[in-house]
């Protein structure tokens, strides 16, 4: 989402130069021994191609693409392999929309979360489950709010399985974000953040991200914050922003 005037391994590089580790979308359209090579640190990547957490076709494509994926965060060493509550296409939209979740599925999405985990605890591996937001980016997304995401995730409780705890996502969908963090800090695999309304860097919105990094360094959170976010001037301007905030 930054340095994008710049071929994709040299934007890897930009950021590794500057002091921070990497995070990609999609590992599949990339060149992961031309990424390696970079001497970049991998945070995270996306974890699955295809799928969902309910349905047998979906649950069949969601762990045979984990599968692949745990192969290829091998390549750069990525710890963290992302997941969602279903698959999304290229615009962020959900293959298969779904409003309304039954207990059912809840039960079957717990099931197939358990089974990710196992796979991540053998390879050495996170899978990280993402919250979303319905109203702005993607609508139709199931298991898509943070409450949704924090009930699975510790539902499972494996070492295996942990939050991706998206900030930006949250403030859209539910606001109270210290309280979340608080409540959420037993399975915080990693915290993105991005500033509301625009999706950019933050203190261009309304979120305060300087009380955000004072409520985690008092509950000693030491894992990755990411900067899933848009520039709104230079890239380097947001990094710095961003480095300010979490300071």
């Amino acid at each position: 989402m930054l340095f994008r005037d710049l071929p994709f391994v040299d934007r890897v590089r930009r950021i590794h130069e500057l002091g921070f580790e990497v995070e990609i979308w999609d590992w599949s359209t990339k060149d992961l021994s031309e990424l390696a090579a970079t001497g970049a640190i991998f945070s995270s990547m996306t974890g699955y191609l295809r799928g969902d957490l309910t349905t047998p076709h979906g649950i069949a494509e969601l762990l045979a693409t984990a599968e692949e994926s745990l192969r290829a965060a091998e390549l750069i060493d990525s710890p963290r392999l992302n997941l969602h509550g279903t698959g999304l296409d290229p615009n962020g939209f959900p293959v298969v929309p779904h409003d309304v979740v039954t207990g059912a599925e809840w039960l079957i999405a717990a099931d197939t979360l358990s089974r990710l985990a196992e796979l991540g605890e053998r390879a050495g591996r996170v899978f990280t489950l993402e919250n979303l937001n319905t109203a702005v980016d993607h609508p139709g997304t199931p298991f898509a709010r943070a409450e949704d995401t924090l009930a699975l995730v510790s539902a499972v409780d494996s070492p295996g399985l942990r939050l991706n705890l998206d900030l930006y996502h949250a403030q859209i969908g539910e606001g109270n974000l210290i309280e979340l963090v608080r409540r959420a800090q037993p399975w915080i695999g990693e915290i993105q953040v991005a500033d509301v309304p625009g999706r950019q860097e933050p203190g261009t919105g309304e979120i305060n991200y300087r009380a955000i990094g004072d409520a985690l360094a008092a509950i000693a959170y030491d894992g990755v914050v990411g900067l899933e976010s848009w520039a709104s001037g230079s890239s380097d301007d947001a990094l710095d922003a961003f480095r300010r905030a979490f300071a």
